[in-house]
């Protein structure tokens, strides 16, 4: 690969990253604490979350996906050579980005299974209890840090590969 190709799919890579990252930790950092100024109801503070939920995955999915792919292309020629993703620090830490990944995606299909669409449903015509969407609220954020500890990780062992550690 042509050292501007691999730029440009390094770029490509970073842009999608801090798409995911970003978003997800804007959303757990600044707008889940926002939502207490902005609704008094547990009932109104899920609805919004959902609707910034919908809209966050029409980008987020997306990225996720860019970063597996671009991810791949970029460590193809290693992922050929089994022998030095076993017997290289550099294998060793791909391999463990990937099994980091592969967690993340996990998380990921867990967390939109958790609010699957009756659920959501009930939530937006307010057909749910409050003790429910308090259990839902509890389920949401510990899967929404999840994702974001291991996002962060991810990066790390991003970073050390390309320091070519």
């Amino acid at each position: 690969m042509s050292a501007i190709e691999q730029a440009v799919i390094t770029w490509i890579h970073l842009v999608a990253a801090a798409i995911w990252v970003g978003g997800s930790l804007f959303i757990g950092i600044v707008f889940s604490p926002l939502l207490k100024t902005m609704a008094d109801s547990m009932q109104e503070r899920m609805q919004i979350m959902i609707r910034v939920g919908r809209r966050f995955n029409k980008v987020a999915v997306p990225s996720l996906i860019i970063l597996m792919i671009t991810g791949l292309y970029s460590s193809h020629t290693l992922l050929g050579k089994p022998e030095f993703l076993f017997s290289t620090s550099y294998g060793s830490f791909l391999i463990i980005k990937m099994i980091l990944v592969i967690a993340l995606i996990i998380t990921y299909i867990v967390h939109v299974r958790v609010i699957r669409k009756d659920i959501e449903d009930k939530i937006m015509s307010n057909q749910m209890p409050e003790n429910q969407i308090q259990k839902l609220r509890k389920k949401i954020i510990i899967l929404g840090e999840i994702t974001v500890v291991l996002s962060i990780a991810i990066l790390f062992f991003a970073a050390l590969l390309d320091a070519g550690v």
